[in-house]
């Protein structure tokens, strides 16, 4: 049986765009309220910013948070992470999660700067959880129990889909579904422009973009069926879609596609340096 999420307590350390993102979708979601939400910053100015317009109370103590709460999701850079660390460390117990949210920090960093056996999941989301169609995927760290994978799970799957994979396969979902986004926005930003170029108004062409990608993707996943399979389906013989493919093919789309995600994930493994 999962846990009442509704009856946890979530501090979302670091309310940034990521931690912006996915508090909204919990509140929309009424997992957690103004009463019951629990948010940092670094600085005052910004704070105070905040609370005036969210309506609740966003603080600077992420000590004083993490106290708080009963899931403590760390949604700073990955430079910051061991600060916030150190200074929550003191109020952390085996008794919390602390789901980290930073991208290509590994657990095994996370844990050492916390008191020892302190349950630790690593998630990396997407943006696309604004609007409860996210992807993240999540891993284990040493301590952490199935029910801790499946509380983070739930939290998760509120915004989205959710994915456990095996630490080492977290940078490649960080450079396939976290970069991804953009990705996907460039193709529909061009899918648009070539609807204008062959007489489309441009919100037309904007809208077939978008709803045929969507769908699309729904079918890849409803049906279960590989993209090539249904590629196919659409493809004719001697009909216009061919045509279109082999111009995709000449100008190495798919190529292109798989080295972004490569170069993507490359860079995910440079983004954080263990300093010990």
């Amino acid at each position: 049986m999962k846990e009442d999420l509704s009856k946890k307590r979530i501090a979302i350390l670091g309310l940034g765009k990521l931690g912006s993102l996915l508090l909204h979708a919990l509140m929309k979601k009424g997992l957690v309220t103004k009463e019951t939400a629990i948010a940092t910053v670094f600085h005052p100015a910004h704070a105070a910013e905040l609370t005036t317009e969210l309506g609740f109370k966003v603080g600077t103590d992420n000590r004083a948070a993490a106290e708080a709460a009963d899931i403590i999701l760390v949604s700073v850079k990955p430079s910051v992470v061991r600060l916030v660390c150190e200074q929550i460390r003191p109020v952390v117990t085996k008794s919390k999660l602390v789901v980290s949210v930073a991208a290509s920090v590994p657990t095994k960093s996370i844990e050492k700067f916390l008191p020892s056996e302190t349950p630790v999941v690593r998630a990396m989301p997407n943006t696309p959880c604004s609007v409860q169609e996210g992807m993240t995927g999540i891993c284990a760290g040493r301590f952490a129990e199935p029910r801790h994978l499946e509380l983070t799970q739930h939290l998760f799957d509120t915004v989205g889909r959710t994915v456990v994979v095996d630490e080492k396969y977290m940078d490649a979902v960080t450079g396939l579904s976290a970069s991804g986004p953009a990705f996907i926005y460039v193709i529909l930003e061009s899918l648009a422009e070539a609807g204008v170029k062959v007489g489309l108004p441009r919100d037309v062409s904007t809208l077939l973009a978008a709803q045929t990608a969507l769908g699309s993707a729904r079918l890849v996943l409803e049906t279960g069926h590989h993209p090539a399979l249904l590629k196919d389906a659409v493809t004719t013989p001697a009909g216009c879609t061919i045509d279109g493919l082999m111009e995709l093919e000449e100008g190495k789309l798919r190529v292109t596609l798989i080295k972004a995600v490569v170069k993507a994930t490359q860079r995910a493994k440079e983004l954080y340096v263990d300093e010990d």
